[in-house]
């Protein structure tokens, strides 16, 4: 027998080789109907596979991302299947779960291909084999008799990826006449994988690299229930209205050109001014928080990276280095920022006294994404973080720690994100070959994450792998208007890279001692940022920070002079706007404008400016009367300390 812990710690025992389904269904022939996958010991498992030793589990259901993993992961599969099916001959290289459904990249030859408008037959032929219900099958094979297979196949992918893989951890999943080289876990048969659809087909290099092959990748979602598989096709539908691309297009915020290179934006006079708002806005509330500016170049010595760790870490996704007439002597497109920040706290001599040192940067870095990730403003390969770095003694991390979550707080509540998550990002127990810095300094780090986390009453899940190369992190995971979940803000506590640049500070004790180093960036990039905050207002930003909070509309060129006064009187209020001096027709007016998103449509004719007053219009709310003009500026102010209001209470 077997002892199996339960979440709530409770204890029961059960056969040697006894499996998740058969121990779900020992408790609730419900939960059996409703489980995908359990995690034992840490590690997801099939609901299938024996369990062998005693163990603490946990049930995965769809609502955990670990069941939505499991369920993914064997509609990719499904859908590999069908295109052997459909496709003899067809190569596969990976087809992994990703956060918002699937995909497979496939090599079809030189010969064939795949465009969308075959994606409803793969979907026909998945239906069928649906219907089969076939089990996935999990089978462990030496690497020597998998290299094999795959060889003799001619498969260069499977080969590829079995060559990196250790002896005694390799393991394919039979469902269906179908096999592949899998460390799972899968749902127990096909049939579980009801509701699915194929969104569309992209290409994509072989492993990320752009020196390989590009393979075609197909992607697609799929639901327990067909009727959550329609709100999430609405979603989508919603997701493209509301693409900051085309938002940004319409409104005049930024726009790229392939004369100067792809991934670095330009911000238009109207995006420009959006983001120095933005800047000013995070200023003032660092400013209240202690922080001081700097500036530093956009490159910096190789060597700096080196020492820093980001050379090793980041060098194959930086910019080539950048040689000078003087031999040996090399630069780089900076790709992080506290490097500099480093030699900055070197400047002088620090004392116990003179700590906590916060300093705050607008900083550019460079990385040079692969083309065939870049995307709008989410994925650039130049952008400005809001970094800050805290220099601080060990016994103030956790009030600093803290204090930087009320920073960002601050931000969620100016800018209505009202629903988000709380992720403590530690590093992988097994792998700790990719981080730097020793086994102690970690657990310095993250006990001070978790303790804070606590203090402040925030329900924050532990993901293991997902900390940054120096040191653990404590993430904000904000969900947009339709529901889409983006990170944002971001903490980090690094005891290493102090030692890697020997910074000192002199104690009480008249000792030499290193201080901790907290990494944050509350916006993360404002590039990103910006596309995040277009995607979760449509383009209706908040009325503090859109670029026109008003525009004037004359009913005929007998008011434009009236229009100018108007417009003069509002800007002595600090308001922004302009005139819409076109010979249209009032209604046509309106509409052209409301499309632009502006919050205040002002119509102006004879009897307003015999009156001195406006017609206000609201987007999305219509008319809202006639104002004089102190009324209507009184107003908008009003609106705007509400947020102010809302922001500053937001701790």
């Amino acid at each position: 027998m077997i002892k199996i812990t339960f979440p709530d710690n409770s204890i029961r025992e059960y056969p040697i080789g006894i499996t998740g389904l058969e121990i779900a269904k020992s408790l609730s022939n419900s939960l059996a109907k409703e489980v995908l996958s359990v995690t034992v010991n840490g590690e997801i498992y099939d609901l299938q596979r024996p369990i062998e030793k005693d163990a603490s589990i946990k049930f995965n259901k769809w609502e955990d991302e670990e069941g939505q993993h499991a369920f993914w992961h064997s509609s990719a599969h499904l859908m590999a299947e069908a295109l052997e099916a459909l496709y003899p001959g067809v190569k596969l290289g990976i087809g992994p779960s990703i956060e918002t459904g699937f995909y497979y990249d496939i090599d079809l030859g030189e010969e064939r291909s795949i465009s969308e408008k075959d994606l409803p037959a793969i979907e026909k032929k998945m239906k069928e084999l649906v219907q089969q219900k076939n089990p996935y099958i999990r089978k462990e094979i030496p690497k020597k008799e998998a290299l094999e297979h795959y060889s003799k196949k001619g498969d260069e992918y499977k080969v590829e990826l079995l060559r990196d893989l250790e002896d005694g951890t390799i393991s394919f999943y039979t469902h269906g006449s179908f096999t592949d080289l899998c460390r799972g876990p899968h749902l127990p048969h096909t049939g579980y994988i009801k509701s699915f659809k194929l969104l569309n087909i992209a290409g994509a290099y072989w492993r990320g690299n752009e020196r390989n092959k590009q393979l075609t990748r197909i992607y697609g979602v799929s639901f327990p229930k067909q009727k959550m598989l329609e709100e999430h096709l609405q979603m989508l539908e919603q997701a493209k209205e509301r693409d900051h691309r085309k938002i940004g297009k319409e409104l005049e915020l930024f726009t790229f050109s392939q004369n100067v290179g792809s991934g670095l934006p330009l911000w238009l006079p109207k995006g420009a001014q959006l983001r120095e708002r933005l800047e000013d806005f995070l200023k003032q509330v660092q400013r209240k928080h202690g922080y001081e500016q700097v500036i530093t170049p956009h490159i910096g010595q190789k060597e700096l990276y080196v020492v820093s760790g980001h050379y090793a870490k980041y060098g194959e996704s930086s910019f080539k280095p950048i040689s000078t007439p003087t031999e040996g002597e090399e630069f780089l497109l900076k790709p992080m920022n506290c490097p500099h920040h480093c030699e900055i706290y070197k400047f002088k001599p620090r004392s116990y006294r003179d700590l906590p040192i916060r300093m705050a940067e607008f900083g550019t870095v460079y990385r040079y994404e692969q083309s065939g990730e870049l995307h709008g403003l989410t994925r650039v390969r130049g952008f400005t973080q809001d970094d800050a770095h805290i220099f601080c003694r060990p016994d103030q991390l956790k009030e600093e720690f803290i204090k930087v979550i009320d920073i960002i707080f601050i931000i969620f509540g100016a800018l209505d994100f009202k629903d988000f998550l709380v992720q403590i990002s530690l590093r992988d127990p097994d792998d700790k070959e990719k981080y730097i810095g020793s086994d102690e300094n970690w657990e310095k780090a993250e006990k001070a994450i978790i303790e804070a986390t606590q203090e402040k009453g925030l329900d924050a899940r532990i993901e293991y792998g997902e900390a940054a190369f120096y040191g653990p992190k404590l993430d904000f995971l904000v969900k947009d208007a339709i529901g889409r979940k983006w990170q944002l803000g971001t903490i980090q506590v690094d005891y290493n890279l102090p030692e890697r640049f020997e910074l000192e500070y002199t104690g009480s004790d008249n000792q030499k001692h290193r201080p901790v180093m907290i990494h944050r960036a509350p916006f993360g990039s404002m590039e990103r940022f910006v596309a995040v905050l277009i995607e979760h207002t449509a383009g209706k930003f908040p009325l503090w920070l859109t670029p026109e909070q008003f525009v004037i509309l004359p009913i005929s060129e007998k008011v434009n002079k009236y229009a100018e006064k108007v417009l003069n009187f509002l800007k002595n209020y600090d308001l922004r706007g302009l005139i819409d001096l076109r010979s249209e027709k009032i209604g046509k007016k309106i509409r052209d404008n409301e499309l632009k998103r502006i919050p205040y449509l002002l119509i102006v004719g004879e009897k307003e400016a015999e009156n001195q007053t406006v017609s206000v219009r609201k987007q999305g709310e219509g008319d809202k009367g006639s104002l004089n003009l102190e009324e209507f500026a009184n107003f908008v102010k009003r609106e705007i300390e509400k947020t102010i209001f809302r922001y500053s209470q937001s701790t």
